[in-house]
């Protein structure tokens, strides 16, 4: 854990949006979120890509190395061919953490039938937590109200940054706080 500002990365993945034809709405959304909730110091970075396994694979390893703390991904989680950034993901990991993934979908399900076909995840590279989202910024919230009260204190336990949240919107869990 370290007292330095969280660094955290935003990478959207989209062929269309990374040729410019469509506006990229799930970075500024996952980033709207993040601002509206964490009320720790950060450091965000957004990163626009296509779609394709050695291209994300190849951008999320560059990132851990840049020293992200959180990177969440975009876009490419659905069943569509070009869709492969869990595949990406998983080509990084060292470890999965399933839970995420199970509690985003379950969430998600409340809302949309097709929920159940997202591939959402996230997984541990280094000290850096890998989150995937979907694309559009209302699933994106969804998601990210779903499971951000763990990631405060995952990134505790790998070494990573420490965020804090404005407990009326997410409260973070810690054990041991009240």
């Amino acid at each position: 854990m370290t007292d330095r500002p969280a660094r955290i990365a935003i990478v959207t993945v989209s062929d269309r949006a990374a040729r410019g034809e469509y506006e990229d709405k799930g970075g500024p959304g996952a980033e709207a979120w993040l601002r509206d909730v964490v009320t720790s110091p950060m450091e965000i970075t957004r990163v626009i890509i296509p779609d394709g396994r050695e291209g994300v694979a190849a951008t999320l390893r560059e990132l851990v190395e840049g020293g992200a703390d959180l990177i969440l991904v975009t876009g490419g989680t659905g069943p569509a061919p070009r869709d492969q950034t869990p595949e990406a993901v998983f080509d990084v990991a060292e470890k999965e953490l399933p839970g995420f993934g199970e509690e985003m979908r379950r969430a998600s399900l409340a809302e949309v039938p097709t929920a159940i076909l997202s591939r959402q995840t996230a997984v541990i590279r280094d000290a850096t937590l890998i989150i995937t989202l979907p694309g559009k910024p209302a699933a994106i919230a969804t998601c990210l109200n779903a499971v951000f009260a763990a990631v405060p204190y995952c990134l505790d336990l790998i070494g990573a940054a420490r965020i804090e949240t404005d407990g009326g919107k997410v409260k973070a869990f810690r054990p041991g706080m009240r």
